[in-house]
């Protein structure tokens, strides 16, 4: 029997690749969790209350694209958080999880050629592994731009030689960044639409964490668009329930563009989309539209913030995420750390050469582990001090 050979040359992924690196060795301690990006602040009681009334939903087929309610309720979101106003009938849809969304979108929006050469696809590395896997699916090369501390961590598309941007597609960019948690200013976002416009490609912009941050909301990519005059189809914006509301299970996201952009998106979801279901759409127009709970789980995540500048006060390379809940600290081998750290500590974190492309010694994420910040202010705070201990003191 044949296989596809299109994926044959995917590494593991991150998470396998975790478990075969410490699931054989005990743990030095009473385990704690902080590989994955899984939110563990409470939601809103009332969000099962919603889903409770609304059940008989379960016994029909749901919208494809999002329920009226659902869509007018995340245009209203986008307009009081980034300042634009969006048609919720030719401009939104919503999403079953961004993954989903992200992978999708390169489907539908990526040309079979650019300029009559095989498409580009430009992304951070290290990133979000399904901009990688969507690449690869629609015939494009995935073109990995090192987002490291020399660049702010943020990639640098400006300077990749012209003939890549010449057939670039699609750039990916996330922010805040997954897994270092910079944020991109009002001049990144200008640069890159003005690259975007000169060399004609689209831009995802996958804001998954816009609403977890310190003292000041990021900047979205469509409100400096927006100021720009940019062309509407030129940014493709991404963002969900999951970070913003503590609702990862729920798997409301969110899809926003052009309304050309957005007629080859629903005539995929059409043959190929999984909605979902209608009492859950009902509780997501109730949380896309409550702005309370936003800000008391963001307030929780500021205390950590605190508490992390605290355990790593004085240490050389420690960079303060803006925002998000990851931290991106500097090792000398991530494997190496994150093995130390489970055998001795039981706490338990993500090599950050797992979420990053490049052979030993240009993987720009092997000096690196990443810890997610989703338990407890007094539980981060035992975790990081242990891994403080164990680690750098």
């Amino acid at each position: 029997m044949n296989f596809p050979e299109r994926f044959a040359n995917l590494p593991a992924y991150a998470f396998p690749r975790l478990r075969a690196l410490l699931d054989h060795h005990k743990p030095g301690g009473d385990v704690v969790h902080m590989t994955i990006g899984e939110p563990k602040h409470k939601f809103p009681q009332w969000v099962t209350d919603v889903i409770v009334e609304n059940a008989a939903g379960f016994n029909s087929y749901p919208p494809n694209d999002g329920s009226d309610e659902l869509r007018a309720a995340i245009s209203g979101w986008i307009s009081r958080r980034y300042g634009v106003e969006m048609d919720p009938a030719t401009q939104i849809m919503a999403l079953n999880g961004t993954r989903e969304g992200l992978y999708n979108a390169a489907m539908a929006l990526c040309p079979e050629q650019k300029n009559g050469q095989k498409p580009a696809i430009l992304i951070p590395n290290p990133f979000y592994q399904v901009y990688m896997v969507a690449s690869l699916s629609v015939g494009a090369e995935p073109v990995f731009v090192s987002a490291t501390a020399e660049t702010g961590h943020l990639p640098d598309y400006e300077n990749l030689p012209q003939d890549v941007l010449d057939r670039t597609s699609i750039a990916y960019i996330c922010s805040p960044a997954n897994p270092q948690g910079a944020v991109a200013s009002r001049d990144y976002w200008q640069r890159l639409i003005r690259l975007a416009e000169k060399h004609d490609f689209r831009i995802f912009a996958d804001e998954c964490y816009s609403e977890i941050y310190r003292e000041t909301a990021p900047v979205g990519a469509l409100t400096v668009a927006q100021e720009m005059g940019a062309n509407p189809e030129r940014v493709v914006l991404f963002n969900s329930l999951s970070k913003r509301s503590n609702l990862p299970g729920l798997r409301s996201g969110l899809i926003a563009t052009g309304p050309e952009n957005m007629k080859r998106l629903k005539q995929l979801r059409a043959y190929s989309g999984a909605p979902l279901p209608g009492p859950l759409q009902a509780a997501a127009a109730r949380v896309w539209a409550d702005e309370a709970h936003v800000l008391e789980n963001r307030t929780l995540y500021q205390e950590k913030y605190q508490v992390a500048d605290a355990v790593f006060a004085g240490l050389e390379g420690y960079m303060p995420p803006e925002a998000g809940f990851f931290l991106w600290l500097p090792v000398a081998d991530g494997e190496a750390a994150a093995l130390k750290l489970w055998q001795e500590t039981g706490v338990r974190v993500l090599p950050g050469a797992y979420l990053a492309q490049g052979a030993a010694g240009e993987n720009p994420g092997t000096g690196y582990i990443r810890v997610a910040l989703v338990t407890s202010a007094e539980e981060t705070r035992v975790a990081l001090t242990a891994l403080r201990r164990c680690l750098y003191d």
